[in-house]
């Protein structure tokens, strides 16, 4: 029974391509994540996707984000970036919770 790695910058870069690729489109956000569940483990990764989904990248302890400005690491499609009104941030966490 060989251990699977923990590489928490692979699904990173995973989530990132997926999230930059489905544009500003909720719904195309949405069924790539609901795809990708199937393929990723969500559960093992749950912190990181958390930050994906809430900062845009991952986060280091202290909360500052890990990308070295590498837009191929990060993305807007996330709630920090989002419009700063109740809707946008309603439909960001329905989004993220599924």
């Amino acid at each position: 029974d060989e251990k699977e790695k923990f590489e928490p910058t692979v699904f990173r870069d995973t989530i990132v391509q997926g999230l930059n690729e489905a544009g500003n489109d909720l719904e195309a956000i949405a069924k790539f994540l609901d795809a990708a569940g199937s393929r990723l483990d969500y559960r093992r990764y749950a912190d990181t996707l958390f930050d994906i989904l809430v900062a845009g990248s991952m986060l280091a302890p202290g909360g500052t984000r890990i990308d070295d400005n590498d837009k191929t690491k990060m993305t807007n499609h996330c709630v920090f970036f989002a419009d700063e009104d109740h809707d946008a941030i309603r439909n960001y966490a329905q989004v993220s919770t599924g």
